[in-house]
């Protein structure tokens, strides 16, 4: 079964985020934790939780992502933004204890003119100041566009960010189409060579999740700028050679595309159209 879902607004809560990917033929979602552009957090309601794990419990659901708010920067070089983001990060991965098979999702931030190298300590000093050995959620990396100051650009990067945190074997990697397309990686003539160098690098036990977007622009652009499926530069040929490629296709698809929720509907139809069973 294609594991796809997409991005839902968590304002209404996890019960009514898991009705609305089942009303879409969905078996995962993801969601931002808080405010995408803030801090701010509503109250973890329980009995919501308890509801939604009931909801759930027949619909051979595949783990959820949560995403962190994208003004979170552990590598700033403002000490206050880099304690925020440990904070907030510290405070999202209690909450998702709460709900099993979730992976916490966050981009690992920008540098900001302090070079990579100093960008890479910050956050590893952050995940070493959160991460610990009993914690159930799986921490994911997110693969990054590379635009500005961007860390998470290159698959080495990721793999000094893993090297450098105590309790790695709590660390994964979200690839994100997209980013690593505008980011120089050739999936649509080259998606083995782009695997086999992930694998040889990061390790391809690490991949959790896949962020599956189409790109309004060409390879290595650094624009990070999404596109719905088929209608980019990667294109709906190379997109169904991801969904199916052996070392892919049972991690959850998260659609990340401009669209609303009928726009949701119809590419999920399409993929689950084009996917071997």
């Amino acid at each position: 079964m294609l594991n796809i879902g997409c991005h839902l607004s968590a304002s209404k809560g996890f019960l009514h985020m898991a009705e609305e990917a089942v009303s879409i033929k969905a078996n995962t979602f993801q969601f931002f934790t808080r405010n995408p552009r803030g801090f701010r957090a509503k109250e973890l309601d329980m009995n919501d939780v308890e509801k939604y794990l009931e909801y759930i419990s027949d619909k051979n659901f595949a783990p959820i992502v949560a995403h962190a708010p994208y003004t979170l920067n552990a590598c700033s070089a403002d000490k206050k933004i880099r304690e925020l983001a440990k904070d907030t990060m510290e405070d999202d991965i209690k909450r998702l204890e709460h709900i099993p098979e979730s992976y916490y999702n966050f981009h690992p931030g920008s540098h900001v003119k302090q070079g990579a190298e100093k960008g890479i300590e910050y956050i590893a000093e952050m995940l070493n100041g959160i991460i610990t050995p009993e914690q159930n959620t799986v921490i994911l990396l997110e693969t990054m566009a590379g635009k500005g100051s961007e860390i998470g650009r290159t698959f080495q990067e990721i793999r000094e960010i893993i090297d450098r945190t105590e309790y790695s074997e709590k660390l994964g990697v979200c690839m994100d189409t997209c980013h690593i397309w505008d980011g120089g990686y050739n999936i649509v003539d080259n998606l083995d060579r782009v695997l086999d160098e992930f694998n040889n690098i990061i390790g391809i036990e690490r991949l959790y999740a896949v962020h599956l977007n189409d790109s309004k622009n060409p390879m290595s652009s650094h624009k990070d700028r999404h596109e719905t499926i088929g209608n980019g530069y990667i294109g709906l040929e190379a997109i169904t050679r991801v969904i199916n490629h052996p070392q892919l296709r049972t991690l959850p698809f998260e659609l990340e595309t401009p669209n609303d929720l009928d726009g949701y509907a119809k590419e999920i139809e399409i993929l689950r159209s084009l996917y071997n069973e």
